[in-house]
């Protein structure tokens, strides 16, 4: 009896100490939630990898409005509990400058957000900042894009971007230098610069799905031959415009196509591609630091290096994508979780239909692209501010200045 005694104080120490040794994580989620497909289904994909891995235990914080960002957040860090929190987006960056300072033994770490100083940036030695380079996939989903309205018979490329700044201005420039190279290299394919041209629109929203259907039945309207969300959840109002679209023609396959973004979203129907930025890894590398104990060092190399982020997403080392036949595999369970339906062998199979319908030059010029933006033979364009931003679009307008 005492030996089984014994054994059961020893389970139940061992159980106790792993549950004290048991670290903890808060995602704070940006507006538009958990259900996303996209943005803040990717930040909570890769806490609940980290559980996986090292145990950790996940609490996800909702922000209904601009409104909750600040509670949020020092909500959260007055708990006391949480070795690491996750801000995920650029609009928690005025609740996190305001709140870090106050907690400086507590780690932060920010989505979306350079390192730099305030207000339109975070700095601290607590601050962990994860970004990506948007615009090297972005270029080629517009080269994509523009070759696609070129065989087809289209004269545009549609986008509905969300609220203006820094990242999104990271997107609009990739797309835009993606179009004006994909024009030009159809003209020395086919002889002819097809001059395919850009509509987009900022519709100041990651959550308005209606103004995203409507803002994309205008842009199918006007001549695009799909239209690539850059607007997180509004993209569930994007690809209802594509379905109507298609529904109203009696089509099955073939343009218009929709675009998916951050996840990749190739098993919604009619979808081409994604520009996939996995803020899963960057969200995983953050809680990892922590898990090792290199989260401070890693923060203060940063900082002496003079970099943007803790982690940085690039084409090179995959954080951002085009998407591709093993992405489809991967993210349909995530699609799956995230609470979609998925016909499994009918959506691979519908996704190789719509591939296979472009030309062989097509792909081919998409991985000459891809090859030169990885060995750096080719430059991708970007923008940070609003003179940034003019100044590309007056270098590469595309009829949409």
């Amino acid at each position: 009896m005492l030996k089984r005694l014994l054994v059961l104080g020893l389970v139940l120490v061992i159980g106790l100490s792993f549950a004290v040794s048991a670290k903890k994580v808060a995602i704070i989620l940006d507006v538009g939630g958990r259900g996303d497909q996209s943005f803040n289904d990717m930040a909570f994909s890769g806490a609940e990898r980290a559980k996986a891995e090292f145990g950790w235990e996940v609490v996800d914080i909702a922000s209904n409005s601009e409104n909750d960002y600040v509670p949020n957040v020092r909500n959260a860090a007055r708990d006391g509990s949480f070795d690491l929190i996750v801000a995920t987006g650029f609009l928690l960056t005025g609740a996190l400058n305001e709140v870090a300072p106050d907690f400086p033994d507590q780690a932060f770490a920010i989505v979306d957000v350079a390192a730099g100083p305030p207000p339109w940036n975070t700095q601290g030695a607590n601050i962990m900042n994860l970004v990506f380079n948007e615009n090297e996939m972005s270029a080629l989903v517009g080269a994509l894009g523009a070759m696609t309205a070129a065989q087809y018979g289209y004269t545009h490329f549609g986008a509905v971007l969300g609220i203006p700044g820094s990242v999104l201005y990271h997107f609009e420039a990739g797309l835009r230098f993606g179009i004006a190279w994909a024009n030009t290299k159809w003209g020395e394919l086919f002889g002819t610069d097809p001059g395919i041209n850009l509509l987009y629109n900022y519709i100041f929203s990651f959550d308005d799905e209606e103004l995203g259907e409507s803002t994309t039945t205008a842009q199918l309207a006007a001549g695009a031959v799909g239209v690539y969300n850059v607007a997180g959840p509004v993209g569930f109002g994007d690809h209802r415009a594509i379905v109507n679209a298609h529904t109203q023609a009696g089509t099955l396959v073939g343009p218009p196509y929709y675009f998916g973004v951050d996840a990749d979203n190739d098993y919604f129907s009619h979808t081409l591609a994604s520009g996939m930025k996995r803020v899963d890894v960057a969200v995983y590398e953050a809680i990892k630091a922590v898990e090792e104990g290199t989260f401070g060092a890693q923060v203060a190399a940063n900082a002496a290096a003079g970099l943007a982020g803790g982690y940085v997403g690039t084409l090179e080392n995959s954080g951002v994508k085009l998407s591709k036949a093993a992405d489809l595999l991967e993210f349909i369970e995530f699609g799956i979780a995230a609470g979609a339906e998925i016909d499994y062998y009918q959506t691979i199979a519908n996704w190789a239909t719509e591939r296979a319908a472009l030309s062989d030059a097509i792909w081919d010029a998409i991985a000459e692209l891809e090859a030169g933006i990885l060995d750096g033979s080719i430059q991708v364009v970007t923008a940070n501010t609003d003179d940034d931003m003019a100044a590309v679009r007056a270098e590469y307008t595309l009829g949409a200045p």
